[in-house]
């Protein structure tokens, strides 16, 4: 049996999750993490399934350590520890990268001001700076000069940043209904702009970055990253154009999803890090280098869901591309289920 953490929230996999297991007869059950209770609930179960994300600033206080305590009970859980430790955490990201030996946009991070003072006098510019968490680009900005890396230093080893950039999202939701048009975008603008002036109980309850200084090299001429997510054996993805005006593509809206546009290298490379991860679903941006050479940027285990429904098709570890549409929430449950029964076939 699975248990699933249900969230009624649109952005949350567990509908989808549901879904399947209804169509295909898997037994679950629902369950609350963030009850006391969690262990015992799931105490009948084989496994745990809870799609947790950035912005439940709750969940990322403990998600890992329940995470990796259910795994010590003899169980399966999604995302496990290989998949879900370094979410949300460009630094600790790069610091497995390096490890791994994968290519990687070269980053730097300082603790001490001192030393990152040294660092800004010598360095070449632009670079880019980026906050260890958020999504769609809000925490990352274009450092062009001495003078703007010494400003971001200051705070960062000062009063820090907040986690949410106010005017950031309320520009980002600008863009949404820009884009698409329509009663619930401009809705949201609406509720962005609110958010200006009036803080969320989130925000309230979220820490200040700070104490540490991460910037990325800026890698010029790339006008698009591509995103691929790789579940199992399969890997899929889309094409994001950069922002109007900017370098950044996270957050554009602007996708192509033919499959003649994505580097089989690409394709290759997000396979293998997700073998030596042992991840069970991870989403990688990649860039190019000078030389036209993949660079990963960061990755996610979890993504958007409306986006990739218009994926039209998916590469095999062979690099077979197998054409139609899918639901990739289907893939996840189907593999954890088929894990689930693998562990209990090698038990027996």
């Amino acid at each position: 049996m699975i248990a699933i953490h249900f969230d009624d929230r649109g952005h949350s996999f567990s509908k989808r999750w549901i879904e399947y297991c209804n169509t295909h007869n898997i037994p679950y059950k629902l369950v609350n993490c963030y009850s006391s209770d969690i262990l015992e609930q799931i105490s009948d179960c084989d496994g745990l399934m809870w799609h947790w994300y950035q912005g439940d600033i709750v969940a990322l206080s403990f998600a890992i350590q329940l995470t990796t305590a259910i795994e010590m009970m003899g169980k399966k859980v999604f995302p496990n520890s290989n998949t879900g430790s370094h979410f949300d955490d460009k630094i600790s990201q790069g610091y497995l990268f390096a490890a791994l030996g994968v290519p990687m946009v070269p980053s730097y991070v300082f603790y001490e001001q001192q030393e990152a003072e040294k660092w800004i006098r010598t360095t070449t510019y632009p670079k880019v700076f980026k906050l260890k968490g958020g999504a769609s680009s809000v925490n990352v900005k274009l450092v062009r000069d001495a003078a703007g890396a010494f400003k971001l230093m200051r705070t960062a080893f000062g009063k820090g940043f907040p986690s949410y950039d106010r005017t950031a999202l309320f520009k980002d939701s600008l863009l949404r209904a820009k884009r698409n048009p329509g009663i619930n975008t401009l809705l949201d603008a609406a509720k962005a702009f609110a958010r200006i002036f009036i803080r969320t109980d989130l925000e309230k309850n979220s820490p200040r970055e700070r104490g540490y200084l991460y910037f990325q090299e800026f890698i010029p001429d790339n006008q698009y990253d591509t995103r691929l997510v790789v579940i199992g054996n399969r890997c899929f993805g889309l094409r994001r154009y950069n922002r109007e005006n900017d370098f950044r593509a996270s957050g554009s809206g602007k996708f192509d999803y033919a499959k003649e546009l994505f580097d089989p290298r690409c394709i290759s490379l997000a396979f293998e890090v997700s073998d030596k991860l042992g991840a069970q679903s991870m989403a990688y941006d990649f860039i190019m280098d000078k030389g036209n050479n993949p660079l990963i940027v960061e990755m996610s285990y979890c993504f958007s869901i409306p986006a990739y429904d218009h994926c039209p098709g998916y590469w095999d570890k062979h690099l077979v591309w197998h054409e139609g549409n899918f639901n990739a929430q289907h893939f996840m449950v189907e593999d954890f289920y088929n894990s689930i029964n693998k562990s209990s076939g090698a038990n027996q």
